[in-house]
């Protein structure tokens, strides 16, 4: 079948909840991904933050099949190897002390407000403006866009606050007795590639502090080594109660998690939190690879001399069409004077996958493993696009 009549296939049969780019992606290799027709792409969005190894990386390929090979699912009422080996890892990596895995970011922010919630007993969640947490109906209430909001006002839960982002007076003033947790985007992805102000995160976490409410950081799209560190709160020095995870975990297989300190965590007993699938054997065996390959001599290392060129090499851009280019690591926006939407299209015509975020903000997330070259490539042709 051609693309044409692949795609057919969706307008006759899918649920309308997605605006695709008209390609149909066929196999990859590295940081390049070739559509059915064989045309080639270097793949600046690695599936939203997520294929931090590339495509078709040897060793995470090997450790899913093997594993597949072996057991695919057994569910959590038993225990399985990798899952066990994984969570040392990651607990032993971090400031936290417990973890729960789930199967999606959304998925981890539910149970994390859930676990805050009953933590405190308090029954309100402050979030931020242009913050992206979730499609849930209580992730998407803690989800700082109101048109998301619009179509669900009747069924979204009561209890979540939203204020503007890095302003520390805003969340001052929502707080109250009944705050029982403060739910944030290290830096914001789907909002448009927005970094805080160096102290923001610090604050949050005193306030947070100083009146028994539980800090909550996002890091479904900055962690797993995409801002330079292996979770993006490190850059701001600070530890917070609860951390949720998606996207990069596993390289690509679906999986997400809690990470929690002991306190807090010691609030869930069994029954109140649950997964069938969360956890299983061949996502925990594919996130161990990742694991390991993000933790390895210098790879954190050149993720952060990469995305300081990629910036660099934006920044020398000169077109009026560019407001700003801000970022860590290896998520990047440009920010244009006008929709970004026709530049996707164009990029994608010229070979190259990006999206845009935001209405106006081209978004970079290429996999971890993408080099200066490549960077070349990609700003040439931007530079000729604008």
């Amino acid at each position: 079948m051609n693309t044409k009549d692949l795609i057919k296939i969706e307008d006759d049969y899918f649920i309308n909840t997605f605006t695709r780019q008209p390609v149909v992606l066929d196999h990859g290799e590295g940081v390049r991904v070739t559509d059915i027709d064989g045309n080639e792409y270097l793949d600046m969005f690695a599936g939203i933050a997520v294929s931090a190894l590339g495509h078709n990386h040897p060793k995470l390929v090997k450790a899913i099949q093997d594993q597949a090979a072996k057991l695919i699912h057994i569910s959590s009422i038993y225990y399985n190897e990798p899952a066990l080996v994984y969570a040392k890892k990651l607990v032993d990596a971090t400031n936290f002390d417990r973890i729960f895995y789930a199967n999606s970011g959304a998925e981890a922010n539910e149970g994390a407000i859930k676990l805050a919630v009953k933590y405190t007993g308090k029954s309100e969640v402050i979030s931020t403006v242009d913050s992206f947490h979730g499609r849930t109906i209580m992730t998407l209430a803690a989800t700082g866009h109101e048109e998301y909001h619009e179509p669900f006002k009747s069924v979204l839960p009561n209890g979540f606050i939203n204020v503007p982002y890095n302003d520390i007076d805003a969340i001052k003033e929502a707080i109250n007795e009944n705050t029982a947790a403060i739910i944030v985007e290290p830096i914001q992805g789907e909002g448009g590639v927005n970094v805080p102000d160096a102290n923001y995160l610090k604050e949050i976490e005193a306030i947070c502090k100083e009146n028994g409410i539980v800090f909550i950081v996002d890091e479904v799209q900055t962690g797993f080594g995409r801002c330079g560190t292996l979770f993006a709160h490190e850059l701001f020095g600070v530890k917070p109660d609860i951390m949720t995870m998606a996207k990069g975990i596993g390289g690509g297989v679906p999986m997400g998690g809690i990470l929690a300190t002991e306190e807090v965590a010691s609030a869930f007993v069994p029954g109140d939190h649950g997964t069938t699938f969360g956890g299983g054997p061949l996502v925990c065996a594919a996130a161990n690879v990742v694991f390991d390959e993000l933790t390895s001599e210098g790879f954190l290392d050149n993720v952060n001399e990469v995305g300081e060129y990629f910036i660099d090499e934006l920044k020398k851009l000169d077109k009026d069409v560019i407001e700003d280019v801000r970022g860590k690591g290896l998520i990047v926006g440009l920010q244009l004077t006008k929709p970004g939407a026709e530049y996707v299209d164009k990029l994608r015509e010229a070979g190259f996958l990006i999206n845009c975020t935001a209405g106006n903000v081209l978004r970079f997330v290429p996999p971890l493993t993408i080099t200066k070259a490549d960077i070349d490539e990609f700003v040439k042709a931007l530079d000729e696009i604008l």
